[in-house]
C-alpha cells in the first residue's frame, strides 16, 4: 500500500507563520506523511518527532542540500534517526555542478559515497530529478548517466513525474526505467494552458490516475504531493489534490 505524503516546500510560507497550526491542518486533510524541505520549526528532531506523532504524521523522508550531504552527512543522519525517518534525498543540482557530462560522472561518485555511508546507517539515500537532467547535454541524458554511474543498491531515484513530463519525457516509461530503485515518487500536475505551470491533482494535462497506479504496481513506499507554485491559496491546493488521489478507485 502505498502512503500519501506532503512535501512541504508546497506550505513553505504557511509554514514561517505557523508552523504546527499549518501541519496540525495537513494532518486534519488526511496526509500520511511530510516530506521535510529544510524548515524543521525551530524544534530539535526529538521534539519534532513527539509532535508528529501527536497529530499522526510520519517523517517520510528528509530533502537535504547536496553540499550539506557532503559535508555535514552524520548529523542529517543522525536527524533522521531521531525522527524515525528512513529516506534521505538529494533534491537540486545548482547550475554550475550541472555544465557538462563530466560533471555528472562526478556527481555521480559522489552520490555513491553518500549513499555507501546512509545504507550502512540503515537509511535509503535518493536523488530527486528536475527537467534539466532529462535536457540532453553533449548528446545524453544526465539522468541516464546518473542511473549509469551510481550503485543501484547505494542511490535510489526520488522521481518527479511533472519534470519528466516538462522536459518532454513520459512520466511511466521513467517509472518503469527507475523500477526496484524508487521508493518515493513526487506527484503533481500540469495546467493545460501554454504556461504548463503547476496544478492542483487532477485539474491538468498528466495521467495522474496512470501514475499512481504504477507507483502501486512498483510497490513504491510514498507517493508525495508537491506544487512548487499555486495560482490560488496553496492550502487550498494541497487539500484538492489529496481529495482527488482518495477518490480513484485504485
Amino acid at each position: 500500500m502505498t502512503n500519501t505524503a506532503l512535501q512541504l516546500y508546497t506550505l513553505r510560507n504557511e509554514l514561517e507563520e505557523d508552523f504546527e497550526g499549518t501541519l496540525h491542518q495537513v494532518s486534519r486533510m488526511g496526509y500520511r506523511g511530510i516530506e521535510l524541505a529544510g524548515n524543521t520549526g525551530g524544534m530539535s528532531a526529538e521534539t519534532l518527532h513527539v509532535f508528529l506523532k501527536q497529530i499522526h504524521l510520519e517523517t517520510a523522508s528528509m530533502h537535504v542540500s547536496l553540499e550539506e550531504l557532503e559535508t555535514n552527512l552524520s548529523y542529517h543522519i543522525d536527524f533522521a534517526h531521531a525522527l524515525g525517518c528512513r529516506h534521505i534525498v538529494c533534491p537540486y543540482l545548482e547550475p554550475e555542478k550541472r555544465r557538462s557530462i563530466q560533471q555528472y560522472k562526478e556527481l555521480a561518485a559522489s552520490l555513491n559515497r553518500i549513499g555507501e555511508i546512509s545504507k550502512k546507517e540503515g537509511i535509503t539515500f535518493s536523488y530527486h530529478n528536475h527537467d534539466f537532467e532529462l535536457m540532453a547535454l553533449e548528446g545524453e541524458l544526465p539522468l541516464s548517466v546518473i542511473m549509469e554511474n551510481t550503485d543501484p543498491k547505494l542511490v535510489m531515484i526520488e522521481l518527479d513525474t511533472y519534470w519528466v513530463q516538462k522536459a518532454g519525457g513520459d512520466p511511466l516509461v521513467w517509472m518503469d526505467r527507475c523500477k526496484n530503485r524508487m521508493q518515493l515518487v513526487h506527484l503533481k500536475d500540469m495546467t493545460r494552458d501554454e504556461e504548463r505551470f503547476f496544478a492542483e491533482l487532477g485539474t491538468g494535462r498528466m495521467d495522474i490516475e496512470a501514475i499512481v497506479k504504477q507507483a502501486k504496481q512498483q510497490e513504491v513506499a510514498w507517493q508525495i504531493v508537491e506544487q512548487d507554485e499555486s495560482r490560488g491559496e496553496p492550502i487550498e491546493s494541497v487539500k484538492e489534490s489529496l481529495q482527488y488521489l482518495h477518490q480513484l478507485s485504485i
